[in-house]
C-alpha cells in the first residue's frame, strides 16, 4: 500500500533566507533528508512513497530538491508538487518562476488544486483540506512558538486529526534544527 506524506513549513523569508548560499538551508534540508529517509525505511515497503508538497519558496521547494536526490537510493520514492491554483507564482520574480518551473519538469506529478486563478482565501482552505485528504501523514518544519504562515496548515491537521486519528503530525521545531545544525558542525571537525 503506497503512502504519501505532506511536507510544508517555513516559507524562505520567514527564516531570513534570501540567498542560496544561506547555511541554514542545508541544515533544514538535512533535516528533510533524515525524517524522508528514516519514515521509507519505518515503512519497509516496495510500495511507492509520494511525498507531497506546494510550491512556496522555503521548505516546500527544499523538500522537492531532497526527494529528486534520494529517488537514486529509494526508487520507490515520488514527488508531488501541487499548487493551489494556477497564477500561484506569478507575483515572483522570473529566477524564482523558473526554480518552481524546473522543479515541476523533475517532480513524477504536478498539478493545480484549482484549474484557475486565485479569487478568495477559502481557496487556500480547500487546498489544505485537498493536502489534508490525499495524504496519510505530514512532516512540518515549524515551531508553534514562532508562528508564520505555516501556522494555519498546523492548526488546520490539529483539528482534522479529531476527526481521523491515524494521521500523523511530525514537527520538526528550532531545537531539533539547532541541535542537528551542532551535529553538522562537529563532523566537519577533523579529529
Amino acid at each position: 500500500m503506497q503512502k504519501r506524506l505532506w511536507i510544508t513549513g517555513y516559507r524562505a523569508f520567514e527564516l531570513n533566507i534570501f540567498s542560496e548560499k544561506d547555511p541554514k538551508i542545508q541544515v533544514i534540508k538535512r533535516a528533510l533528508r533524515d525524517k524522508i529517509i528514516e519514515k521509507i525505511e519505518n515503512e519497509q515497503s516496495e510500495d511507492s512513497f509520494w511525498v507531497i508538497s506546494g510550491g512556496q519558496m522555503g521548505v516546500e521547494q527544499f523538500a522537492a530538491e531532497i526527494v529528486y536526490d534520494l529517488k537514486k537510493d529509494f526508487p520507490q520514492l515520488k514527488n508531488a508538487i501541487m499548487l493551489p491554483f494556477t497564477d500561484f507564482s506569478s507575483r515572483w520574480n522570473q529566477q524564482h518562476q523558473e526554480a518552481l518551473e524546473f522543479l515541476i519538469q523533475r517532480a513524477d506529478f504536478s498539478d493545480h488544486v484549482f484549474n484557475k486563478k486565485y479569487s478568495s482565501p477559502l481557496q487556500l482552505r480547500q487546498y489544505q483540506r485537498f493536502m489534508f485528504e490525499h495524504t496519510d501523514q505530514a512532516l512540518l518544519i515549524y515551531d508553534p512558538q514562532f508562528p508564520g504562515k505555516s501556522q494555519y496548515d498546523y492548526s488546520f491537521i490539529q483539528e482534522q486529526q479529531k476527526k481521523r486519528e491515524d494521521y500523523r503530525l511530525d514537527l520538526v521545531d528550532f531545537d531539533y534544527l539547532t541541535d542537528l545544525a551542532q551535529e553538522m558542525e562537529e563532523e566537519k571537525r577533523p579529529w
